[in-house]
């Protein structure tokens, strides 16, 4: 059977070395000259591997994706970033540095927030620890009722469920005041928490904060070689089983040929495939249906009903002359992981805020992120890398301006509150390149600016992501496409899991289609 795989996102390139592994024959169609969608890595600066998109990769690990694919034996390697987290220390307070190991971590909490707050830490990460594993399982597979319930089924079993699922349904905020006193502690679980886009203040983001716990296990990883090595690694898998990758040739319509499809390529190419795995941005695959003729007005009924919101953030990746200084600190401590530059949730509040009005934020929130301390290759010799991820900055202004004229601005203003927290950085810096909402959806597809392609809000999110009718990561009316990426479940970030389960749901119709056919005589 013949599969074409719209995309070379890591979703899609999971979901393509599935199917290849299992004997289709494959092939993945990109749009771009590089591979990997927003888990890619190129040279920027001179010398430098600088990632297009994701950094850290915190959820794939806890997956079982790396080991089934065997990723390993095609140049795949991760260096655990641990510490994990650091909040610098402020008048003349300790830092915070959240170590994988939890005694280490009370005990930084203890010297930064007093031993109520370290205790407090301990029992988050007791309860929240074995939630956000079942939250991992319920990630593995399609979000039916049925796989939703068996994910979490035991574990509030002497209340009937009630208490755990009113406090998965509760704000990240809320969360937060219930455990702990320190205000910093809660601003850095809630910059933690608000990676996946939402602000604390909404309704079912505490599992968001919650997943804080699970880094204790497992804390992120940094791919040698920079983001993409996954992807790269991913690539190698599947051309090995005899899967075909072709970039530069982007799909432009979709449409239903007999009991296959019909993909036409821009090149003018016109595949024939029995089975379609669409990695694209969900608009973008609903898009090249109806070029290939499907129902417009259910298309637009979809279309307005999906929420992509007034986009996430903005990143500046900088080559400097050295990483960052905090007060009080060692680089041993504060230059592994991610590095939370936010004192008090206020500061998130306003950004949220003004990024909902169409405005820039009063001041930016950052997340900095210098891996060339754990993985010297993506820098020259004498100089180091950094992205500066800072949210939230809205897509739209609201007074009708261009990003273009406010990219450099909001770059230096990113680049001073990481000064502000280690005097001299920005003295260090050599280059930089901007990446404002307008240049993420144009280099990467990422429509709106949302790095997670839609809203990961409650009503976006399992049983509705990122519509009710196409949770189930089928097209009705569509026999044989197969939706992955971060529009499905179970969201943005770098998991693998939607590709994986996309590629499930294909070999079990695949196997279904081939014992159906009439045998020859």
């Amino acid at each position: 059977m013949t599969v074409a795989v719209v995309g070379s996102g890591h979703n899609a390139l999971v979901a393509a070395c599935y199917l290849a592994r299992a004997g289709h024959q494959v092939e993945v169609l990109e749009r771009d000259e590089v591979l990997g969608g927003a888990v890619s890595t190129v040279e920027r600066f001179p010398g430098h591997l600088v990632d297009r998109g994701s950094s850290a990769h915190l959820m794939i690990r806890h997956t079982g994706i790396i080991e089934d694919l065997a990723l390993g034996d095609f140049g795949l390697r991760y260096i655990d970033c641990d510490p994990w987290g650091f909040t610098p220390g402020v008048a003349g307070r300790a830092p915070l540095v959240f170590h994988r190991d939890l005694d280490a971590t009370c005990a930084s909490i203890a010297a930064a927030c007093g031993e109520r707050d370290a205790a407090a830490y301990r029992r988050f990460v007791e309860v929240w620890g074995p939630r956000s594993a079942r939250v991992m399982r319920a990630f593995g597979g399609g979000p039916t009722p049925g796989r939703l319930v068996r994910s979490f089924w035991g574990l509030d079993a002497k209340n009937g469920g009630s208490a755990l699922s009113r406090e998965f349904l509760q704000s990240g905020d809320a969360l937060l005041d219930t455990y702990f006193q320190d205000e910093r502690l809660k601003a850095s679980l809630a910059w933690f928490g608000a990676q996946s886009g939402p602000p604390m203040s909404e309704p079912g983001t505490a599992p968001m904060v919650g997943f804080a716990a699970l880094m204790h296990t497992l804390p992120p990883g940094r791919a040698v070689g920079g983001s993409g090595a996954l992807s790269a690694a991913l690539v190698r898998r599947l051309q090995s089983d005899g899967g075909v990758v072709t970039a530069g040739d982007a799909v432009t319509a979709l449409r239903r040929d007999g009991d296959g499809w019909q993909v036409h390529t821009a090149s003018g190419r016109k595949l024939h495939a029995d089975t379609v795995i669409a990695g694209a941005h969900v608009l973008t695959t609903l898009e090249l249906l109806r070029d290939g003729g499907f129902d417009a007005a259910v298309l637009d009924d979809w279309r307005r009903r999906i929420r992509v919101g007034p986009g996430i953030g903005m990143v500046v990746r900088v080559a400097t002359s050295a990483l960052p200084q905090y007060a009080g600190s060692s680089v041993d401590e504060s230059a592994r992981g991610l590095q939370f530059l936010v004192s008090d949730r206020r500061q998130l509040r306003l950004a949220h805020g003004a990024a909902s009005a169409g405005e820039l934020p009063p001041r930016p929130v950052v997340l900095a992120m210098s891996f060339s301390a754990l993985d010297p290759s993506i820098a020259p010799p004498g100089e180091h890398q950094l992205s500066l991820w800072a949210q939230w900055h809205p897509y739209r202004l609201a007074d009708g301006s261009d990003w273009a004229g406010h990219a450099d601005g909001e770059a230096d203003r990113i680049i001073a509150e990481v000064d502000s927290c280690a005097p001299g950085f920005a003295d260090s810096v050599l280059r930089r390149h901007v990446q404002t909402p307008v240049e993420l959806e144009r280099e990467l597809g990422l429509l709106g600016g949302n790095v997670m392609h839609v809203e990961m809000s409650l009503d976006q999110m399992m049983l509705w992501r990122p519509l009710p009718e196409l949770a189930g990561q089928r097209v009705p009316g569509a026999p044989g496409l197969y939706l992955t990426g971060a529009s499905t479940h179970p969201g943005g970030g770098v998991s693998g899991a939607s590709g994986r389960t996309a590629a499930a749901m294909a070999l079990r119709d695949l196997r279904r289609r081939r014992f159906s056919l009439p045998r020859r005589r």
